[in-house]
């Protein structure tokens, strides 16, 4: 990397139900970031799709007054990336940028649409691309791929909005035939817990079903177990490092949103308590989850182990994990002593190791 300042472009908000997650996710690197190595600049999407700029984004998005910011538009210049504003009408530029971090969770962020755009654009960005984010967002396809790849997961059916909207009675049947009660509900292309809901009978099971489809049009529906909540972090993009375990321990039944964010109440355990067989074991299948889905820069993959069997089951990989203060992708990764100002330094290395391998592919046919 040379002396000069990188301009790095972090992107943040969305119009996503992890909107909130993001803001924080945000503060908490900019916070950690390496000022005298990279000059950061902001954008922050608002719920209803907006990018907006201007001074200090973060604190406009964490106190929800945008008056003082300007329209935001990403332009590809002379094979150099500007950001631009619009400001009295007019359009301003900015700055270059050399790569972003798009600290977007769920929908429009983490799925693959807007790695799409940033492919468009020509721009180095952090973590997996348009197939990597896509395959990992959807827990339904990417657990289809796993069940195909060997790797276990618990029994589960996925369901359409249209289904539960024209007939929940039959979805309803067809879901208790997954497993006996308890059972997980779940948007199949959402994280942070938000939308997820823990059905111990008919009744829960109605009101779940109606709960997920306001978040997704896909619904998951899994059987539920008494299960320790176990992650890894993994970074890198051919030649990929996995993190010590941890271990979530929920206040609530399960870690639910208002357990992550709003009553503080569960506990982390790092390392997790597990054995040596175990650790490889996960470690191992959390690289393989990771290359399966071809992610690039980061990820974490979540597992549960069940108390009773001590079964382990593939849970679901995140492309785009939390960074709030509480969130265990950076604290795995400083237990194992790479602190967060220098795990965000090598995601920017990988971010610009991977646009320097597109830039290898030809764009013209050679006759």
């Amino acid at each position: 990397m040379s002396s000069k300042r990188l301009n790095l472009l972090l992107v943040f908000g969305g119009r996503s139900g992890e909107h909130d997650v993001s803001v924080m996710s945000s503060r908490s690197v900019l916070q950690a970031i390496n000022t005298k190595k990279y000059q950061v600049w902001q954008i922050g999407i608002t719920r209803q799709g907006e990018w907006l700029t201007g001074n200090d984004p973060i604190n406009a998005f964490e106190n929800e007054s945008y008056e003082d910011l300007n329209p935001a538009v990403l332009m590809n210049k002379g094979n150099a990336l500007t950001l631009m504003q619009v400001k009295d009408e007019t359009l301003h530029a900015i700055t270059e940028i050399d790569v972003i971090f798009p600290v977007l969770h769920g929908t429009f962020g983490e799925d693959g649409t807007i790695q799409g755009y940033f492919e468009m654009l020509d721009v180095a960005y952090i973590g997996a691309g348009v197939l990597g984010s896509s395959l990992g967002m959807d827990k339904g396809m990417c657990k289809d791929l796993m069940s195909h790849l060997g790797i276990p997961v618990l029994e589960y059916k996925v369901f359409t909005r249209q289904a539960i909207a024209t007939d929940i009675e039959t979805t309803v049947l067809k879901a208790e035939k997954i497993a006996p009660y308890p059972l997980f509900v779940k948007p199949a292309n959402l994280g942070s817990s938000v939308g997820i809901s823990k059905a111990k009978n008919r009744q829960d099971l109605y009101k779940a079903l109606e709960l997920a489809a306001r978040y997704d049009r896909r619904i998951i529906v899994e059987r539920g177990i008494n299960a320790r909540e176990i992650e890894i972090s993994v970074l890198g993009n051919e030649n990929p490092i996995v993190s010590s375990p941890g271990e979530v321990i929920p206040g609530d039944e399960f870690y639910s949103y208002d357990d992550k964010y709003i009553d503080g109440v569960a506990k982390t355990m790092v390392p997790a308590d597990l054995s040596e067989a175990t650790i490889q074991r996960v470690q191992a299948i959390a690289l393989q989850v990771y290359k399966s889905v071809d992610c690039a820069g980061m990820a974490r993959v979540d597992f549960l182990i069940d108390k009773q069997t001590e079964e382990l089951f593939f849970s679901e990989i995140n492309t785009i994990p939390g960074f709030t203060p509480i969130s265990m992708f950076p604290k795995l990764f400083a237990h194992d002593g790479i602190s967060y100002p220098e795990l965000i330094d090598r995601l920017i290395d990988l971010a610009l190791e991977r646009k320097a391998d597109r830039d290898h592919t030809l764009r013209s046919a050679e006759i």
